[in-house]
Formats: C-alpha cells, sequence, structure tokens
C-alpha cells in the first residue's frame, strides 16, 4: 500500500468519525458545532493532497468537488433561509458534499434523503429521536411541529461515501 493511500483512508477514517460525532452532537442537542464541519474540509484537504501526489485524483477532478459543495451550500443556504435546514445541517452537508464530487453526488444526495425520510417516518411514529421526544400529549401535529435532526441521516451519507471510497 503506497504512503498516499495510506494518508488517504486515514482521512477517510477521520471523515467517518467526525460525521459519527456530528450525528450524535446532533441527535443530542439538535446543534452542530463549526469544528466537525471544518474538521471534515480539512480531511478532504488532505485526502485530496494526497490523491494529487499519489497521481490517483486530477486537479480538474478536486475542482469540481469543490464547485460541488460551493453549490450545495448555496442551496443549502436557501434551504436554511427558508427554514428547511439548519446551519449546522448546511455546513456539515456541503463539507461532507466535498468528498462527493460530482461522480458520487447522486449517491450522496439519495443517501441522505433516504435516511432523512427514514428518520421523520420514526418520528411521525412516535419514536422519541432529538427534541421531536414525545411530549406530554404526543399528538400527531405535535410530532409534525417538532425539530427533525438532520445530521444523522448526513452522517449516513457521508458513511456511505466513505465506504465507496475506500480502497480496495
Amino acid at each position: 500500500m503506497s504512503l498516499s493511500t495510506l494518508v488517504q483512508t486515514g482521512c477517510l477514517i477521520v471523515f467517518a468519525l467526525l460525521l459519527l460525532m456530528a450525528a450524535w452532537q446532533d441527535l443530542r442537542s439538535m446543534q452542530i458545532a463549526d469544528g466537525l464541519s471544518l474538521g471534515i474540509a480539512g480531511a478532504f484537504a488532505a485526502w485530496a493532497l494526497a490523491g494529487l501526489a499519489g497521481g490517483t485524483l486530477s486537479f480538474w477532478s478536486v475542482a469540481l468537488a469543490l464547485a460541488c459543495a460551493i453549490g450545495v451550500f448555496a442551496l443549502g443556504a436557501l434551504a436554511f433561509a427558508a427554514g428547511v435546514l439548519g446551519g449546522g445541517d448546511v455546513k456539515l452537508l456541503a463539507a461532507s458534499s466535498l468528498f462527493a464530487g460530482p461522480a458520487l453526488m447522486l449517491d450522496f444526495i439519495a443517501t441522505v434523503a433516504l435516511a432523512g425520510g427514514l428518520l421523520g417516518i420514526a418520528i411521525l411514529a412516535g419514536a422519541p429521536i432529538g427534541s421531536a421526544a414525545p411530549t406530554s400529549d404526543g399528538t400527531l401535529r405535535t410530532r409534525l411541529r417538532g425539530d427533525l435532526p438532520y445530521g444523522p441521516a448526513i452522517a449516513a451519507g457521508g458513511l456511505w461515501l466513505a465506504a465507496l471510497l475506500a480502497p480496495t
């Protein structure tokens, strides 16, 4: 195994661990620390540099990954302005999408959406998830008005990416 492959593998492990920390933090507090998203962006920078040095990535693939992440951030900012996503979710989504690039973006977004849908269904069914934990009345109306911790869904998409990008 080459040094660049070893570095990239380490970066994917760091990426996965930071995603798990973000998911846990979002479940507990409905907030995601900026440092976790910055750490993911840093892990991507090291991963990309190792890929460039090892010849497994081109400059254009890294540039396109950055462009995709900027696009995801812009769309996320619109969702934040509309009250659909939290700020921490937007930053985590954009940072994680760096690893997807254009080639895996559809897989990443589909996995995040599927996991988010499952979280939503679980909350509607009465599962005690995040701040949507059953209140005194526990009605469907109350559960629909509760917040959805989206960090775990983003983490599921990111973990899927890490599995796809892991060297074989």
